[in-house]
């Protein structure tokens, strides 16, 4: 008994998906390392990030001119660095997605093509039937013609 084909793409797929959270933790302790990568990758997103974040629970608070301090480098570099593995995160699931969304447009597309294909024989089919039907009709009428305009055998006696 045959069940059908292994989906051998989710696997794939499940296996990057796995991969990345490793690759996103080991990124991000390079990041902690890196002082280049902490000072121009982390630290900006990751103040942009706070920036935003606090203001936004200041308006909700109802404080609208109160200033906002920048976070401590530490407390940044470790923010951005998470900011980092969670992107790394979100954009290899979001390229898995995209892979698989392309993988099932290009089943569907062939299987319409197929379907069209098989179509397009079936016309065809018909349209030779329907030929051939006429070809029989008129040999038919042609013959029964034949057959009236021969002279019976009572009719000569």
């Amino acid at each position: 008994m045959v069940v059908g084909a292994f989906p051998l793409a989710k696997l794939l797929y499940l296996g990057v998906r796995q991969l990345s959270k490793p690759l996103a933790n080991r990124i991000k302790a390079g990041a902690r390392r890196s002082d280049f990568f902490r000072n121009y990758i982390c630290l900006p997103p990751a103040q942009a990030y706070h920036w935003i974040e606090m203001r936004t629970k200041m308006r909700i608070l109802g404080f609208r001119g109160t200033t906002i301090k920048p976070l401590n480098e530490e407390a940044a570099a470790e923010l951005g660095a998470e900011l980092l593995g969670e992107a790394i995160i979100f954009v290899i699931g979001g390229g898995c997605m995209v892979l698989e969304y392309s993988r099932q447009a290009a089943n569907s597309r062939r299987k319409e093509e197929e379907l069209t294909q098989t179509i397009n024989d079936l016309q065809t089919q018909l349209g030779e039937l329907a030929l051939n039907t006429e070809t029989l009709d008129a040999k038919i009428r042609e013959f029964n013609r034949l057959l009236l305009s021969l002279p019976t055998a009572s009719s000569s006696k």
